[in-house]
């Protein structure tokens, strides 16, 4: 992103980020932070923020490592539950700045997106507590502990800039204009080029050919550009070739992209995640080709490497055959001769003399002379040529053991050949294996990221369906508490709420529909299951339910009452000794599966997939995965991998007081 880029996408920030609640920071990878964020009527939004690269809000689903960094660890520390102030660029360089108040403390999550990037978290006073990447530098450092400084700019403000200046200019002589204005200006070389196509001036021409009116039109041309976008009126697009291949995303419409195509977008924000989210498919499919295309050449290599073994063994194993069959063939002649020179020798003659008499002899056809060929002395071994073959014999074993020896080594090629035939068959096979990968990682990679779920209103809060159709909603704390009685309860609904201090209020959303005893019975077992009587490990619990009429928040004179809380008047109707009970489980809804969670004969009645839930001890994180695994157990084999794939967090949000037991 450049700094023009930075100055879109913030002024949309400063709409859209203001006054949201950091619900948790993960670090999906070494560069890249992912900020979950939620609004006061408990709507979310997602910031990913890669250092060095980008930094906007983000629609899509990214995996989430199971363990996360010292880092990221670090920053919920601090910015966990921390609201929102602002969102802004430092100056007119490639900083974005994001304040966040939390405990009474304001921090500074800074990001910079030149080079090889940084995210630093400073405190109140500008020192580092933690950064992504320490280091020493020329003109800075990014240390723990040390007062942030700045990077030096890069060039002039275009928000600052005045006409006088640009006369500075022409002093650099004969650099073209286009790097001239880069080096003068914070802006980049993409859009100086940009603005001096809007200004008319060729981007070739020397600095110190530039006349005044080259010098007004430029001028006039990046203060409306600014301008634009300054004022957020801008015209998000992504421009695309003839090809269908995403060139590029701007928040303007570009003169420099005039022959391509565009797609225009509603927020700057959407048109650079829809572009990321593209581009990153098409990156990702051709990392996942490179690393499994070097995994198959290596196989590949392997295999010419075995291939060619396995012609050296099958070459060594039938020549040792043929050398033990021609020993035998001759083995009289060959044993007279190899006991004759060893008798010699024996005797006291020299080498040299036992060679001279058998070359006289062989010349004179004499047997058993003609098969002589050599002695090697250093050895002590006959080298002999019977049928075409020429081999070594070991003068100090019988001929009978060198015939021996030649089929022991036959053997023994063999017995290599078959593990080698098995060892190609396996490499073969582990080719095509990797082949079939890529093309499935390919395809995979290929796929469109998934979307995060849009959730329904009511989805905020806990919830679910009754057996006879009837939406039964409650609150999750005193702010939802709060909201659901205010802003949706109506004159028609049922109100539910356990007779202990602290419980959320349930709503049944009747739609002037006749109440049935079943859904009475199901609202009373959610509204005891979702109370403080859950942590207090009680089994069951009185219920009551008053009609919205009899609710109101003005207090007996004297008295007050906190957010969530509200008073009852009138006469309660009770439902005594309500089971505390939860059942979790999943359903197919538009071919994908959903997490549910409420009362037994509810789910029951939605899905066989469930698993009960009482007052227990066991933290949620730990409790989810056990449901999970349980889950996965009862699905069928296509259904258990996109179980698998359901987070963590979407069954933990159907776990009372965060915590439990599996029944």
């Amino acid at each position: 992103m450049s700094s023009l880029d930075i100055a879109a996408i913030t002024v949309e920030f400063e709409r859209l980020l203001r006054g949201l609640r950091i619900v948790n920071v993960y670090q999906i990878n070494p560069k890249t932070l992912l900020l979950k964020l939620r609004r006061v009527e408990g709507s979310s939004a997602q910031l990913l923020i890669e250092a060095g690269k980008r930094v906007h809000l983000t629609s899509y689903v990214f995996e989430k490592p199971p363990k996360p960094p010292d880092f990221c660890m670090a920053l919920r520390k601090y910015l966990n539950n921390g609201v929102v102030e602002k969102a802004q660029q430092y100056e007119f360089e490639r900083i974005v700045e994001t304040t966040v108040k939390n405990r009474g403390e304001a921090y500074r999550l800074i990001v910079e997106l030149f080079g090889e990037g940084n995210i630093i978290l400073v405190d109140a006073e500008n020192r580092i507590l933690h950064a992504l990447a320490y280091r020493r530098m020329r003109d800075r450092n990014i240390l723990k502990g040390d007062v942030f400084v700045y990077p030096p700019s890069r060039g002039e403000n275009p928000r600052n800039v005045t006409r006088e200046n640009f006369d500075e200019i022409r002093s650099l002589g004969q650099i073209d204009v286009a790097r001239g204005l880069t080096r003068f200006l914070s802006i980049g070389g993409f859009y100086t080029e940009e603005i001096l196509l809007r200004a008319g001036i060729d981007k070739k021409i020397h600095c110190a050919s530039l006349s005044d009116s080259d010098l007004d039109a430029f001028f006039n041309s990046l203060q409306e550009l600014v301008s634009e976008i300054t004022a957020g009126n801008v015209k998000p697009c992504i421009f695309i070739d003839e090809s269908g291949n995403w060139i590029d995303v701007a928040p303007l419409l570009l003169n420099k992209y005039a022959h391509l195509k565009t797609i225009r977008v509603r927020t700057f924000n959407e048109a650079l995640d829809e572009y990321y989210s593209k581009v990153s498919i098409g990156k990702k499919a051709s990392e996942v080709e490179e690393d499994v295309g070097r995994e198959v050449a290596r196989l590949e290599r392997i295999l010419h490497e075995q291939e060619e073994n396995l012609r050296d063994l099958k070459a060594k194993a039938e020549v040792c055959q043929k050398l033990g069959n021609v020993v035998y063939n001759h083995l009289n002649d060959l044993e007279v001769l190899s006991q004759r020179i060893m008798d010699e020798k024996r005797s006291g003659k020299r080498w040299a003399e036992i060679i001279e008499t058998l070359q006289r002899e062989k010349n004179e056809l004499r047997f058993p002379a003609v098969y002589f060929q050599a002695v090697k002395p250093e050895t002590v071994s006959l080298q002999v040529s019977a049928e075409g073959q020429t081999f070594d014999l070991d003068l100090k074993k019988s001929v009978q053991k060198n015939a021996a020896e030649y089929y022991t080594r036959a053997k023994k090629a063999r017995m290599k050949i078959e593990g080698l035939n098995n060892a190609i068959k396996e490499t073969r096979e582990k080719i095509e294996r990797a082949r079939l990968r890529m093309v499935e990682k390919i395809e995979k990679a290929s796929k469109p990221q998934p979307k995060e779920k849009r959730r329904d209103w009511y989805e905020k809060f806990h919830w679910f369906c009754s057996s006879d159709g009837f939406l039964v909603i409650g609150g999750r704390d005193a702010l939802t508490n709060e909201v659901l009685i205010k802003k949706y309860m109506e004159p028609q609904d049922v109100v539910f709420h356990a007779d202990i201090a602290g419980a959320p209020f349930v709503i049944v959303k009747t739609k002037e529909g006749a109440l049935t005893e079943q859904t009475i019975k199901e609202a009373a077992s959610f509204a005891a299951s979702y109370s403080r009587a859950w942590k207090a490990s009680f089994r069951a619990m009185d219920v009551y339910w008053v009609k919205p009429e009899q609710l109101s928040k003005s207090p007996p004179s004297g008295q007050y009452l906190p957010a969530g809380s509200f008073m009852i008047y009138g006469t309660k109707n009770f439902v005594k000794n309500v089971p505390l009970e939860v059942s979790i489980g999943v359903k197919k809804e538009k071919e994908l599966l959903r997490i549910v969670g409420g009362p037994a004969e509810a789910i029951a009645k939605q899905t066989s997939l469930y698993v009960r839930l009482i007052p227990g001890n066991e933290p949620s994180g730990k409790l989810a995965k056990k449901i999970k695994s349980r889950l996965a157990q009862l699905a069928s084999v296509d259904e258990r991998k996109e179980i698998f794939n359901i987070s963590l967090e979407e069954i933990q949000r159907f776990i009372p007081s965060g915590q439990g037991a599996l029944a």
